[in-house]
């Protein structure tokens, strides 16, 4: 099912038991911020990105190394070159991402490469990249998804947030992603259900106003959809473990988080910092102790760390 009624999503998302595939990543992998700085393209339709003198190209790669080893605590963490051709290319979770079929349905289906259709010529070029590719094809043996050709914007886990125990897509609809694009997506992640929705005026991605934590926990911003109210209404999916931010803890990219094991939760010392006791307490008691990595040089190019993150199943 895909679909924009948020009543039919609901209903067969509570039907969904958490057997869809695991929680949470095997590995995953970043790319560095060579040659870091504001691509005016991407700009457009992306109000969080610093003006051009606030870039530290040298304090993003510093940045990013220590990203690499904080994650490594969790799970396997390796890195690709950038490219200073593609300033922005450090939140390679928009291009690339895997896809592995329903576990339940599908157990010996092996897991595939989705690569995306960005909107930007600008990052469009990294959807070409034969050393990705060919990593995952001739080393991993995945097969490929290739949606990049097509004419559909798709920023892959940007637009769409996915709950990979049960199966379930929010897709924030953009400039970044479309509804056929959002279709296509749904079909090549193999989703059981995708509930569609429109962003807020001057959101770009679903990943900077929501993200599902392991399956069972929800970090969401009710400003951040058109409809603040179907908002609440999935916050209720994962109640008593939805954390709903305020437009404030939002542009500090709280809800630009991700888990990368069942028990910690990663964000910037921004977004960290920006939340109250109570939320913290929140996430203790859905199961998390909070991570955090300093990113303020990568923040200026509009994403946080999730955006960063590209996993592996």
């Amino acid at each position: 099912m895909i679909t924009r009624d948020a009543g039919r999503f609901l209903a067969l998302a509570r039907a969904c038991a958490p057997d869809f595939g695991p929680a949470t990543a095997r590995a995953a992998f970043l790319v560095s911020p060579e040659g870091f700085a504001r691509a005016e393209e991407s700009a457009l339709d992306n109000r969080y990105m610093a003006a051009a003198d606030c870039y530290r190209c040298d304090g993003a790669l510093e940045e990013h190394r220590a990203l690499q080893r904080a994650l490594a605590a969790d799970l396997p963490v390796f890195a690709f070159p950038g490219d200073p051709a593609t300033p922005d290319a450090v939140f390679p979770n928009n291009v690339f991402a895997i896809a592995r079929p329903d576990a339940r349905a599908f157990p010996q289906a092996m897991p595939r490469l989705v690569v995306g259709r960005m909107r930007h010529a600008v990052r469009q070029a990294e959807a070409v990249r034969a050393d990705i590719r060919g990593f995952f094809r001739d080393l991993l043996g995945t097969s490929e998804v290739d949606l990049s050709q097509q004419p559909h914007a798709c920023e892959l886990t940007g637009s769409l947030v996915i709950d990979r125990a049960r199966g379930l897509g929010y897709c924030g609809l953009s400039e970044r992603c479309d509804e056929a694009g959002a279709r296509l997506m749904h079909e090549a992640f193999g989703l059981r259900a995708t509930l569609l929705f429109d962003l807020a005026a001057g959101e770009y991605h679903a990943n900077v106003v929501m993200a599902v934590l392991a399956g069972r926990a929800l970090l969401l911003s009710p400003s951040g959809f058109a409809v603040p109210d179907l908002a609440h209404a999935v916050a209720g999916l994962y109640a008593p473990h939805a954390v709903l931010l305020d437009p404030v803890q939002q542009a500090a990219f709280a809800a630009n988080a991700i888990a990368l094991s069942p028990g910690r939760v990663w964000m910037s010392e921004v977004a960290a910092a920006s939340l109250r006791p109570a939320q913290v307490r929140a996430l203790a008691a859905a199961g998390f102790e909070l991570g955090q990595v300093s990113l303020g040089a990568i923040e200026a190019g509009g994403g946080s760390l999730r955006c960063c993150v590209a996993e592996v199943f």
